[in-house]
């Protein structure tokens, strides 16, 4: 076991957090928080270093690095800012689906623009009505029609909705199979395909920075060659691809924490109350600790949830791991940097407030904390069935 990184790594990780530090200025993320809006500029500026989709092939743009790489990058990115690490680089949600199911075509006109940052993708799964609970009958349904599919139904708190150029859309293709999920199919819609409504979705908590929206299909017409590998196979790439995204969301959630802590501590290192330095105190020593023990142990198994896939060797229930914990310690340890910075911590000047905001989100999206529970004693069950 082998706990270093390589020498590349590292330079990737300083390179992230370089630029990050430059260009991610506290003025800018809370003027995008406050008016929810996407930084285009910065998010051009990363493509063109190349920090956006690195694990993608080099013959679609890419570097062809890992999801390591991938994640050290997401994980500075958002260390150095919540709001604007996480809106530029999830650019490229449900796009890996492509990436290992798609044909060529799809592959060079969907995949090569989004590192360059030409193209930005949106996953659509979530429903009105089903939330998280993929494997249920879905009210998006995509009957067969001539040479494609005529598409009709609701997608609800999609990311990137309102700037995406193509939406991942799961759709029911045959509603009669029993269970319902063998029955799913992965559709690629273009933004401006008649028949999509597209309506923002405003006032979110945290992560503002991400646009959120709604689309409704209407007699949505897309022809068969948007279709993305076999029909009636969509709720497994679908679940492939969360073995890859809940890791790149735990990666953020990460950087998110280590972004809080590093508040609190420079606060604690500055206030002086009762004649000494807060970080004096043995109460917030120990906060400092509890927060410096979540940390530590979230790095693990985000990293660990990483290599897997790198190695070919993707574990659903070690990538649900990492996706809890990082969540739950984000949201921990910014709510424990308000509470030391306390008034100060209560207010936007300190930004404390604004990060907890923008981790409360990870504890909800691609898949909820009760669902990674789920999946992960499923697969735990199912292991132990086997022994």
């Amino acid at each position: 076991m082998n706990f270093e990184f390589t020498v590349e790594q590292e330079d990737i990780r300083k390179a992230a957090r370089e630029f990050a530090q430059k260009e991610f200025t506290v003025e800018k993320a809370r003027e995008f928080d406050l008016k929810e809006e996407f930084p285009f500029d910065i998010w051009k500026k990363a493509c063109n270093q190349g920090f956006i989709a690195v694990h993608f092939p080099e013959k679609y743009g890419g570097q062809g690095l890992g999801l390591l790489e991938d994640v050290i990058i997401i994980e500075e990115f958002c260390r150095v800012d919540s709001t604007i690490g996480m809106a530029i680089t999830h650019v490229k949600l449900g796009s890996e689906i492509i990436l290992k199911h798609g044909n060529e075509e799809q592959k060079e006109k969907y995949l090569s623009g989004i590192p360059k940052g030409e193209t930005i993708s949106a996953a659509a799964f979530t429903e009105p009505a089903r939330g998280s609970a993929l494997s249920e009958l879905l009210d998006t349904k995509a009957s067969k029609k001539e040479d494609g599919y005529l598409i009709n139904g609701t997608k609800t708190f999609i990311s990137n909705a309102l700037i995406a150029n193509y939406f991942v859309v799961l759709c029911q293709t045959n509603p009669k199979i029993s269970p319902p999920y063998r029955g799913q199919s992965i559709l690629l819609v273009e933004k401006d395909t008649e028949g999509l409504e597209i309506t923002p979705l405003k006032n979110k908590m945290g992560n503002r920075a991400q646009t959120f929206g709604e689309l409704a299909f209407s007699d949505c017409y897309v022809s068969k060659d948007r279709l993305v590998g076999e029909e009636n196979k969509g709720f497994y790439y679908t679940m492939e691809y969360l073995n890859e995204s809940r890791v790149q969301v735990a990666a953020a959630a990460l950087g998110m924490a280590e972004c809080a802590f590093d508040k609190a501590l420079n606060y604690a290192k500055e206030r002086t109350v009762f004649g000494q330095k807060l970080l004096d105190l043995s109460i917030i020593q120990h906060k400092i600790a509890e927060m410096t023990a979540k940390i530590e142990c979230v790095k693990l198994i985000v990293y660990k949830a990483a290599w897997l896939v790198d190695k070919g060797k993707p574990d659903p229930l070690i990538a649900s791991v990492a996706k809890l914990e990082a969540a739950r310690t984000a949201t921990y340890v910014a709510n424990e940097a308000i509470q030391i910075l306390g008034g100060y911590g209560y207010m936007a000047d300190q930004d404390v407030e604004r990060i907890y905001r923008d981790t409360r989100g990870s504890e909800i999206y691609e898949g909820t904390n009760e669902i990674q529970k789920n999946t992960i004693a499923n697969w735990l069950i199912k292991r132990i069935g086997k022994q």
